[in-house]
């Protein structure tokens, strides 16, 4: 199979840059163990913008520490200390953490020891000298000495679970970001400053989006009308696209009775991501974390035959998975979500045309949101494990031969990457992630084969040879988790959106009470075409309208007095361009249809 792959010398730069964040980790745990010789070590990853650690200290750090810590982190850097790698036996290192009093550490000793691990590896910090400053249990790699680690900044400081249990001791974790050179790293802390300002979490409040309300529960968002109307535009436009391009609707409740869990493999995979059970008439149910098993009960419910043959059902259905506290983020890591869920089931000679319309359809999604820019990963099976994953070898084959086939005939998707063994054990998929306005990535759309459930589920279809066969099963969705999307598409356009996106699309604004008949009767006329339209009675002057109006970046402002009400005409003043334009009722509003009618992003009206 030819395997279209990132270039050496991009793995290369890759594994550099890696080797550099993994450096980081150490040096910040050296120069911590400096600040607080107490301290207790956790483990120091890397990401994909830097690394972090995680510690138990004597006290509570404060945002003055990460200077200090900067500058000791700097220190060590100019002293370009040697990473110096020692093979150790399992009973040496854990003699040697025993000692040190480094419990944490210890413990993954015994973990790796319980895995039939023999021998592991330390990674030496070394100075000129030859003295050893600071060691750590690490695979590596790490950059030739400290002081080729990068361009460094320590970021923020957060709590975290050891091991991420919820049970177990909270540790402080402290972030830092690493790039190649001084140049990249300024890039990036720009954009961090950029992102602050575009948080969903933040515009969410200031826009009268969606709250969170502990009484509720953690990771459930409440969505606010402004919130509902943006909601519903985006699912309504997903939904109708989907069903303009062949799907069929179908809707499922949100509980089933635990033996359908059990019988598709929730219950032996996926518990931990599933609620409990809820009894009732002393039988066990579940609530739905996926739909998928509701959708092949359906196909089931009778003997299909090719003739059938491609079923394309789709659903806006909302599931619920326990995530655990600690990574629960605005709407972008929820216990609620809906998804844009949609199950095509086909025929071997079906598949590739199938796969086709629907990375095509995506493509239209996304693009009409102003994604344009994709990060394509194609997750196979590892050749060498197979044992890891169900299903035949010429379905996998014909399965993976298919995917790569459509990604290399799409304009938009055909520069994409392997992720050899990021296969899920009962299918290939691809994943597309986004770029957004400030060049963040964004995991969103899945196209997802599935040979599990038509296998366990027992699906089949009559050929044309009058025999009976498994279809093939394909999972998609696009938008993802509309939770998500919504929060990525807060983020990109900083809260002002287009006006088919727009909560409130227009505001009128009359200069006093004089004009508000008017000002309603545009309002209504505008509601009547089903522009969203509000009018501001408020008793204040037009410069506090305008700036209230600015600060929920409502799209539009028709500004109306005295001389507007002669000549039965509006001053038209557009939220982007910041100009003022006078225009006829008339043909503001067939321009503003026509602008949301076509989802433009660019406000044109006013400019």
């Amino acid at each position: 199979m030819a395997k279209k792959e990132r270039s050496d010398v991009s793995r290369s730069e890759d594994q550099e840059l890696d080797h550099m964040r993994h450096s980081c980790s150490h040096i910040l745990a050296q120069a911590v163990l400096d600040m607080f010789p107490d301290a207790q070590l956790g483990i120091g990853p890397t990401t994909d913008t830097g690394f972090y650690y995680d510690f138990d200290l004597p006290r509570t750090l404060i945002p003055e520490d990460l200077d200090i810590l900067q500058n000791k982190m700097e220190e060590i850097s100019k002293e370009k200390q040697a990473f110096k790698r020692v093979d150790s036996s399992v009973e040496k290192a854990a003699e040697f953490y025993t000692k040190a009093g480094q419990k944490y550490k210890v413990e993954l000793i015994k973990d790796l020891e319980a895995a039939g691990e023999k021998e592991i590896t330390f990674y030496e910090n070394v100075d000129g000298s030859g003295k050893v400053k600071f060691s750590d249990l690490c695979r590596g790699g790490h950059s030739e000495h400290t002081g080729k680690a990068g361009a460094y900044k320590l970021t923020h400081m957060a709590g975290a679970y050891w091991r991420g249990d919820e049970k177990r001791p909270m540790l402080q974790r402290i972030y830092g970001v690493c790039f190649k050179d001084g140049k990249a790293l300024r890039g990036h802390l720009e954009m961090m400053e950029e992102a602050k300002k575009r948080d969903h979490r933040k515009l969410g409040a200031e826009l009268d989006l969606f709250i969170f309300d502990d009484e509720v529960g953690a990771g459930l968002p409440l969505w606010l009308p402004n919130g509902a109307i943006l909601r519903n535009e985006v699912m309504n436009f997903a939904f109708n696209t989907y069903l303009q391009n062949g799907y069929d609707p179908v809707s499922t409740p949100h509980i089933a009775h635990s033996s359908l869990w059990s019988h598709s493999g929730h219950l032996d995979f996926y518990s931990e991501n599933m609620y409990g059970s809820l009894t009732i008439d002393e039988e066990e149910y579940r609530i739905k974390p996926m739909n998928c098993p509701f959708h092949v009960k359906m196909y089931k419910s009778r003997m299909r035959s090719y003739r059938d043959l491609p079923i394309r059902w789709t659903e806006m259905g909302t599931v619920y998975r326990y995530e655990r506290s600690g990574v629960l983020h605005g709407l972008t890591r929820v216990r609620s979500f809906t998804q844009d869920d949609a199950h095509i089931i086909c025929t071997p000679d079906q598949l590739k045309n199938e796969v086709k319309k629907a990375l095509d359809i995506t493509e239209y999604i996304l693009g009409t949101f102003g994604f344009e820019n994709y990060e394509v990963n194609l997750s196979i099976r590892d050749p060498e494990k197979k044992d890891k994953f169900i299903g035949k070898d010429d379905l996998w084959d014909r399965a993976e031969q298919t995917l790569i086939d459509v990604l290399k005939d799409s304009k938009a998707f055909k520069n994409y990457v392997y992720d050899v063994g990021g296969a899920v054990f009962y299918g290939p998929k691809i994943d597309i992630k986004i770029a957004d306005s400030i060049g963040r990535k964004w995991q969103l759309s899945t196209i997802q084969f599935d040979f599990n459930l038509p296998e366990r589920f027992g699906m089949r279809y009559v050929g044309e040879d009058g025999g009976e066969h498994t279809p093939y099963m394909i999972h998609r969705a696009i938008l993802g988790s509309l939770e998500r999307f919504i929060g990525v598409l807060i983020e990109h356009f900083a809260g002002a959106f287009p006006t088919w996106l727009a909560p409130v699309q227009v505001k009128v604004l009359p200069i006093s009470d004089k004009f508000l008949d008017y000002a309603n009767e545009i309002a209504e006329g505008l509601r009547g075409k089903f522009v969203r339209a509000e009018v501001d009675s408020a008793t204040e002057s037009l410069g506090k309208k305008i700036r209230n109006a600015e600060m929920l970046k409502i799209p539009y402002m028709l500004v109306v007095g005295e001389k507007e009400v002669a000549d039965k005409t509006v001053a038209v003043r557009s939220h982007k361009s910041k100009v003022q334009k006078v225009m006829t009722v008339a043909d503001f509003e067939t321009r503003v249809l026509e602008e949301i009618k076509e989802r433009r992003l660019e406000k044109k009206v006013a400019e």
